[in-house]
């Protein structure tokens, strides 16, 4: 493996968890930088078929969306017809008409680069405001052994524990999905992408699921051995089926990577594609399923 792979991946995964454990506006401004430049490589995926979408406008109403969520997350879904809406609006009233692959593709990145990841920015942002002793939302441990003693890991926000808990879900998939199809697979799991196998795919699900198990015994949660298997099960399915989509959308534009910003490792959705999909499901498993689970 390269170094500027390994070294780029290192700085990523540095400043990612520095600005999850900041919260508040900190991780929005994070969530902002990936979303921008995820839009700005999708819409060179779609440039490259002839498509022309409305890409400034998607982008406006995008970062504009990621505020919402900051300032109030249940405006969001509110505020995401109106953002489609104004977006077909835009495209009506261009010199040259638009077609429908203009308007879908448009629409599409608004859900797929805008309203999927924003779900990051409520998904840190659950119990955080109780706790909040920095300016502009944020929270820094008063008391560092807070992080590594299980008896104090309840002082610490929601959002901040469940944000930590999917990323080490995702890594563990992706990391084990990677190492298992590269020196042991040989199923090809499908001809969107060819690399990937039936015994990676396997074993970087059960890695998710190894890891939401500790999680959910860790973080005291109800009945941990059917939450922890759900939680991982989910993660580790959606990062996978992320990944899957991010790959016809290059397939299609034929291109190998979505864009050559992050040293060894391609573009921003190169590296991001397994988390669009895994943030809502996470966040409506805390706040839907998990209650109804603690109250039985």
């Amino acid at each position: 493996m390269p170094w500027s792979r390994i070294i780029s991946g290192i700085v990523a995964i540095a400043l990612a968890l520095f600005a999850t454990l900041l919260g508040g506006w900190y991780f929005t401004v994070m969530i902002a930088v990936v979303v921008f430049l995820g839009q700005e490589e999708y819409f060179n995926l779609v440039r490259a078929r002839g498509i022309a979408p409305a890409a400034k406008t998607t982008m406006f109403v995008s970062l504009a969306l990621l505020v919402i969520c900051t300032l109030d997350g249940n405006l969001a879904d509110a505020v995401m017809p109106i953002a489609g809406t104004f977006i077909c609006f835009y495209l009506l009233f261009q010199p040259k008409m638009a077609t429908i692959a203009d308007i879908s593709a448009s629409i599409m990145g608004l859900f797929y680069v805008g309203y999927l990841p924003s779900y990051w920015v409520r998904l840190r942002s659950l119990g955080s405001v109780a706790v909040s002793n920095l300016p502009l939302g944020g929270y820094w441990p008063t008391i560092w052994t807070d992080i590594l003693d299980q008896r104090n890991i309840a002082l610490l926000p929601q959002g901040l524990r469940a944000t930590v808990l999917t990323f080490l879900c995702i890594w563990a998939a992706d990391i084990g999905a990677y190492t298992i199809g590269k020196f042991f697979g040989k199923t090809r799991l499908s001809d969107i992408s060819p690399k990937k196998t039936v015994e990676g795919a396997v074993f970087g699900i059960s890695a998710s699921v190894a890891v939401g198990l500790a999680g959910a015994y860790y973080l005291h949660w109800p009945r941990p051995l059917y939450t922890g298997l759900a939680l991982g099960l989910l993660i580790g399915i959606a990062s996978l089926l992320g990944d899957l989509i991010e790959s016809v959308l290059k397939r299609d534009a034929g291109v190998k990577d979505s864009g050559q910003l992050i040293p060894g490792h391609g573009g921003i959705l190169d590296r991001t594609d397994s988390y669009i999909f895994t943030a809502p499901l996470v966040y409506y498993f805390l706040t839907l399923l998990l209650p109804l689970i603690a109250d039985r």
